[in-house]
């Protein structure tokens, strides 16, 4: 009997390293799928945020567009996003976007209209409604953008021909001195 005691304690000490290196397997299989994960998360905001870069920039072209089309007064700027959707303002219309198109963030077509100073009740650019945090801050202009809420599309940045929107007659900037004289 003696001799079947050794052999089932080497046997034990067997199974304790198998048992120890089965341990070392799943958690070294849980730090690569969870690295993994984050990859995968990395990669999906990165993929969200080129998305966003891309709609935003298709509206901004549109109201560029729209803009352009405009004749009098000329530089006009949209009142709403259904306004570059079906522009009816000449004998045909016209289709400055395609589609609404849906922030890639909130999954809404519920980008928030920048209002034109120049032009009440019309905008001249568009932001996201999200205030996700950006992986990438810098924008095409140089400036920063912390959160997705803070990137902004503009028409003039986004012009097909570089140039900014030229400024209709009504919103042109007076001198100082027609300014003090009153309206004209």
């Amino acid at each position: 009997m003696r001799p079947r005691a050794s052999t089932d304690v080497a046997g034990l000490a067997a199974r304790g390293f198998t048992y120890l290196g089965m341990l070392f397997l799943v958690a070294l299989t849980a730090a690569a799928l969870a690295a993994l994960g984050q990859a995968w998360t990395t990669a999906a905001q990165r993929e969200k945020e080129r998305e966003l870069e891309w709609r935003g920039g298709e509206i901004a072209r549109a109201i560029a567009s729209y803009a352009k089309a405009s004749t009098n007064p000329p530089g006009q700027y949209p009142r709403s996003l259904d306004d570059l959707l079906i522009d009816r303002r000449g004998v045909n219309a016209r289709h400055h976007l395609r589609r609404a198109y849906v922030d890639p963030f909130t999954l809404q077509p519920d980008w928030v209209l920048v209002p034109d100073a120049a032009q009440p009740g019309r905008f001249s650019a568009v932001h996201s409604l999200s205030e996700h945090v950006l992986l990438k801050e810098i924008q095409q202009d140089g400036g920063t953008a912390r959160k997705a809420s803070e990137r902004v599309f503009s028409a003039a940045a986004y012009a097909s021909d570089g140039a900014p929107i030229p400024p209709t007659a009504a919103s042109a900037p007076r001198s100082a001195a027609s300014a003090s004289l009153g309206p004209s």
